[in-house]
């Protein structure tokens, strides 16, 4: 297993120094700051990658870009509105560039409107870290009093209404105003930040396209970028929703096992993968990971592994980022499961033997509290959580006959 690490780009306050020093082999990243829909510039990759390759002092840092993520899919693209179609050739052509200087793993969603959702970006715990958390209650009260969605109050039962109406009475504005850009915080480093107009609007052009309309739109957006990565050596791998469950009436097509099958079924590639994220799939408790990877192996490219503990049993519920080893996901097997899908791959020969991962998200601590990281993204809680994986992988091994590295 590849140890890799996300950053952000030149203004990330983790630097490309503390990636090294953290001993991760790759980099995962993205040109963030180019607007979605556009095409990413041979020029743009070879100064991202020359970024990446360099530390403060200009020493060779001995990294490259691994992984691409993300590559964003539009909102154009996923609703096909608008000029959808030209952002699909740009998409084709940033694929073109990024091949031709070398980098071979794609990572994107197809999540509507918002990439992911959190209601609180740094809750405290008792330890004194903080994490990422989605509260249920504090959502419906966004929902329901603050974005004021049409038809918002069909989407809960009585008790979720009545504690989302208390909750928000007794929010000062500060406080809703903080909890609506929590939850329209967007992706990850990305150029964009939806206002609560934006997701009106985007939400509106969502009527009438349901799971299936939804669905459709991904394998047409397939059927027209897998034969091209395929052609190019590239593997294109789907991030899954997160949280993995309907959030403002909105499809998903990305949250079980099922939908992953269907998606790998409709357009047969083996550049058609899956990007399995531990974290976001392991949110509601029907979705069982080791058992995905066991049988979705052979179609994932690229590992998030982080573990989230769930505050109910319901499939749509409150949770909160845990550390690696706590949570709900059995991050043992998994890694097993990873290691002896590695081990197929390298018996079958394989080029693509060894999977990229990443520790993904993680807690804030010591120094984490005072750097103010991109949310989710601590140095040294990651730092921690890869040590932790490090750990199992060298612990499984011998098991597997697969080399760590």
């Amino acid at each position: 297993m590849r140890q890799t690490w996300r950053w952000f780009g030149p203004k990330d306050q983790v630097s490309v120094d503390d990636v090294r020093q953290a001993g991760a082999e790759g980099v995962v990243s993205a040109l963030h700051h180019v607007p979605t829909g556009a095409v990413w510039s041979p020029e743009e990759i070879a100064r991202r990658q020359a970024e990446i390759g360099r530390m403060t002092d200009g020493a060779e840092s001995g990294l490259c870009w691994d992984v691409v993520e993300s590559l964003p899919v539009s909102e154009a693209i996923k609703k096909q509105r608008g000029d959808w179609r030209d952002h699909v050739a740009a998409y084709r052509e940033s694929m073109k560039n990024l091949a031709a200087a070398g980098i071979e793993v794609i990572c994107y969603n197809f999540m509507p409107v918002l990439d992911w959702t959190r209601t609180d970006l740094a809750w405290r715990r008792p330890s004194g870290a903080t994490c990422m958390r989605f509260d249920l209650i504090d959502f419906a009260a966004f929902d329901l009093h603050i974005l004021c969605r049409p038809g918002a109050a069909e989407d809960y039962d009585d008790a979720i209404k009545d504690a989302a109406a208390r909750r928000f009475a007794e929010m000062d504005a500060a406080a809703a105003d903080a909890l609506a850009r929590n939850v329209v915080f967007g992706l990850p480093g990305a150029a964009e930040r939806f206002t609560l107009e934006d997701v009106r609007a985007h939400l509106a052009e969502y009527d009438g396209i349901g799971e299936d309309g939804l669905r459709a739109n991904l394998v047409d957006f397939l059927e027209q970028v897998v034969p091209l990565a395929e052609d190019l050596g590239v593997r294109l791998c789907c991030h899954p929703d997160d949280p993995p469950f309907p959030l403002l009436g909105l499809p998903r097509i990305m949250s079980t096992e099922e939908h992953y099958t269907a998606i790998m079924g409709a357009v047969e590639s083996p550049a058609n993968g899956i990007t399995l994220c531990s974290g976001s799939l392991g949110s509601r408790p029907d979705n069982d990971l080791p058992g995905m990877m066991a049988r979705l192996g052979d179609r994932v490219h690229f590992l998030h592994l982080r573990n989230v503990r769930r505050e109910t049993a319901d499939i749509r519920g409150s949770f909160y980022e845990d550390e690696h080893l706590g949570g709900n996901t059995d991050m043992v097997a998994l890694v097993e499961a990873a290691l002896q899908e590695e081990a197929r791959r390298r018996a079958a020969g394989r080029a693509d033997w060894s999977i990229p991962f990443r520790p993904d998200h993680g807690q804030d601590i010591l120094d984490d509290l005072n750097r103010k990281a991109q949310p989710g993204y601590p140095a040294i809680g990651r730092l921690k959580g890869l040590a932790e994986l490090r750990g199992i992988i060298a612990a499984l091994e011998p098991r597997t006959g697969v080399p760590a590295g």
